[in-house]
């Protein structure tokens, strides 16, 4: 329940977030005002001070409260609606209208980022990744203590035995029964982490653990690794955690990368390039949050992994053709280089947030 509670509670903060920020999105709506703003003290000619921006009508009860928290949430000024669609059917329209002015109309870029991030958060907080079913504690920020982790054991240990009943009356009626295996697979994987997990807020394995890893040749890198190997029910749930908080890095990394696709045109710069990398990093975030819905719901894994596989290249396609008016050859090499890129910088990423849980 806890988890559940912090889900939305990571919902709602990324909507007001990203509301906070959005040019024109603080305050409520009404009819036009006259007499000094409460702000600043401008007199008012409509319902924005138009020298500060504030609201010329305040609130002050409980109703208009929670109406705020349920607009951020739900509505973001209404233009999430908007910009959803063209984030997926027409990025390259979008990127391309709101580096030519139209701000009104979308959630600007930066803002979708910081709501996209909290929304993955809280999803896999509650029904795991794209990859994964259930809760565990590499994405649990709360299943840290004894107790909570004795308790997520048991949880998983009746799911797996409900599962295992499921089994034997498929094999009585002749049935198939690979889906329900690959479910106890993964129950069963997810007792093996919390139990290892569970060991080490004890302060000891359940077992002795022995690692040998090659060397990488690089000193830095194998004394991380042998850090991480050491205790990897720690080390991932620290990276998880980690992660999200310094996705806003993935911005400046993959910056020159686009730069270098475009290093010859004169008519895109630096500002073109951060807006295009934005609404990418939006929809691939926002992408995941749907197929560990879909995971969740138990739609097909060879469906989800093939939307993994050539979603995000056709969509860096898409955007990339429409973004900077490409032709079809210029916007396919360009989404090869990009994809690659992708890539590297996703590893410059991880080493990153490597370094920082475990220096």
């Amino acid at each position: 329940m806890t988890g559940e509670i912090e889900a939305v509670g990571d919902i709602a903060t990324g909507a007001l977030v990203g509301r906070a920020i959005e040019p024109g999105g603080a305050g409520a709506h009404g009819a036009g005002a006259h007499g000094p703003c409460l702000n600043c003290g401008t007199a008012l000619i409509g319902e924005h001070c138009h020298q500060c921006g504030q609201t010329a009508h305040i609130h002050r009860n409980l109703h208009s409260l929670f109406h705020d928290l349920l607009h951020g949430v739900f509505h973001f000024e209404g233009k999430i609606w908007r910009t959803l669609p063209m984030l997926f059917g027409r990025p390259g329209s979008l990127t391309r209208r709101y580096i030519a002015g139209e701000r009104m109309r979308f959630v600007s870029p930066l803002a979708l980022f910081l709501f996209s991030v909290f929304l993955m958060v809280a999803t896999f907080g509650t029904i795991g990744g794209p990859l994964g079913h259930g809760a565990t504690v590499v994405h649990n920020g709360t299943a840290t203590s004894s107790a909570d982790l004795s308790s997520e054991i048991d949880k998983e240990k009746k799911r797996e035995a409900r599962l295992v009943k499921q089994r034997e009356a498929a094999v009585a009626r002749g049935g198939d029964t690979a889906r329900i295996d690959e479910r106890l697979e993964d129950v069963r994987g997810d007792i093996k982490g919390l139990a290892m997990a569970h060991s080490i807020t004890e302060g000891k394995l359940a077992e002795p653990v022995t690692v040998q890893l090659a060397s990488t040749g690089n000193g830095w890198l194998d004394k991380r690794v042998q850090k991480a190997a050491k205790e990897p029910g720690l080390f991932f749930y620290k990276v998880q955690s980690s992660a999200y908080k310094f996705s806003w890095a993935l911005i400046p990394i993959s910056l020159p990368f686009i730069w270098l696709l475009f290093a010859f045109r004169r008519d895109v710069g630096p500002y073109d390039h951060a807006i295009f990398a934005i609404y990418s990093l939006s929809a691939m975030t926002l992408g995941v949050v749907g197929l560990s819905i879909a995971n969740a719901l138990y739609l097909p894994r060879g469906l989800i992994a093939l939307v993994i596989l050539i979603g995000p290249p056709l969509h860096m396609y898409k955007q990339l053709k429409g973004a900077y008016s490409l032709t079809r050859f210029g916007a396919l090499w360009r989404t090869f280089a990009l994809v690659i890129s992708a890539y590297v910088a996703a590893l410059l990423f991880f080493m990153a947030i490597v370094s920082t849980v475990s220096g």
